[in-house]
């Protein structure tokens, strides 16, 4: 009589092997949710499209402008030229940006006994700003901020009839800004402003750099425009 083969591994029960199918249909189905879920909108709305037309897009209105250009750099040159024959190149600053051209006019230079009258080489340079500033105005929208800064330096007397350090700093600016109008430049254009001795340049204990706070900045800034934004409207076929 044969003998029996004993079994090298035993059989596992047959519960086990529905178990295993249950359990991989299951991850099946959570796989197959989690890609129902993340549906690329823009491949959908194509797909769509092929049952239902293209969708036309017409805007209301389209608004095309140009850049917004401060000044060229031919009107910058000129002022810049201009103030040069008539002040040394200690006597001021010129600065461009995006938004405004600033003139920073130093009072060693542009007014009287550290007062609020103008220089003779102060008029002789604001003359030449005053021209371009004539020609410029019947093509471009802009503001002329002029701004005032006034420090007092220890020992030396206030003008007469000023008050403190602010009071000089607008009398002084509204020397300029008036001397610029009397020359021809629209007058609606002008802002005024004095700081005082709020804003200096510089901050070391320096006599020479402490008298050169003392200044007139005008701001030469292009009106901003206002855009409005064009509006779309999608109608299906």
């Amino acid at each position: 009589m044969a003998r029996k083969k004993q079994e090298e591994c035993p059989s596992i029960p047959g519960w086990l092997v529905s178990f295993g199918d249950l359990m991989s249909l299951l991850l099946t189905f959570f796989i197959l949710l989690y890609a129902m879920s993340t549906v690329d909108i823009t491949k959908a709305l194509k797909f769509l499209s092929y049952f239902q037309g293209e969708p036309q897009f017409k805007p209301q209105r389209i608004s095309i402008i140009k850049p917004i250009v401060p000044f060229s750099p031919d009107v910058v040159s000129k002022i810049k030229k201009r103030i040069k024959k008539a002040l040394p190149v200690s006597g001021f600053q010129i600065a461009v940006t995006s938004k405004y051209v600033l003139l920073r006019l130093f009072n060693d230079v542009l007014f009287e006994d550290n007062g609020y009258t103008l220089t003779p080489k102060a008029r002789e340079a604001l003359d030449g700003i005053a021209n371009q500033l004539k020609a410029l105005q019947a093509k471009e929208k802009f503001h002329i901020k002029v701004a005032g800064h006034a420090f007092i330096i220890d020992g030396e007397p206030l003008p007469p009839k000023v008050e403190d350090a602010w009071d000089l700093s607008l009398k002084r600016a509204e020397a300029v800004a008036m001397y610029l109008m009397q020359k021809g430049v629209d007058p609606s254009r002008f802002f005024i402003t004095g700081y005082g001795d709020t804003k200096p340049l510089y901050t070391w204990n320096n006599p020479m750099l402490k008298r050169r706070n003392n200044r007139v900045e005008i701001f030469l800034e292009v009106e901003k425009k206002t855009i409005e934004k064009p509006k779309a409207i999608a109608k299906p076929q």
